[in-house]
């Protein structure tokens, strides 16, 4: 079974920034392609960022292109999500994801609450 574990939410004014992390529990963490997706009060579960396994293609939703940096370190077992000028659009519980990538598995952690305030 693989674990997920989030950290790094909490509450933050409307352009600041935050660092999330996603510390995996599988030494073969460079079998997963990793993904971080957000659920907002009332709406569906959202692809927001996706970096592969080597860490050489990464993916953005329009929405925090060029705000949002998704990163992984494999010697760690973790993937980061740099978020910068935040907005109060942003808000929402943030779940990362883990795709292995041949099976296609998906795991997930149990989400980090960040808030931004305007």
């Amino acid at each position: 079974q693989v674990q997920l574990v989030e950290s790094g939410g909490g509450l933050v004014q409307a352009g600041g920034s935050l660092r999330l992390s996603c510390a995996v529990s599988r030494r073969t963490f460079g079998n997963y392609d990793m993904s971080w997706f957000r659920q907002a009060p009332g709406k569906e579960r959202d692809l927001v960022a996706r970096i592969n396994w080597s860490g050489a293609s990464t993916t953005y939703a329009d929405s925090v292109k060029g705000r949002f940096t998704i990163s992984r370190d494999n010697a760690k077992n973790t993937v980061y999500l740099q978020m910068n000028s935040l907005k109060p659009e942003d808000t929402a519980v943030y779940f990362c994801n883990a795709n292995h990538v041949f099976t296609h598995t998906d795991y997930w952690g149990q989400g980090t609450q960040v808030t931004v305030s305007s």
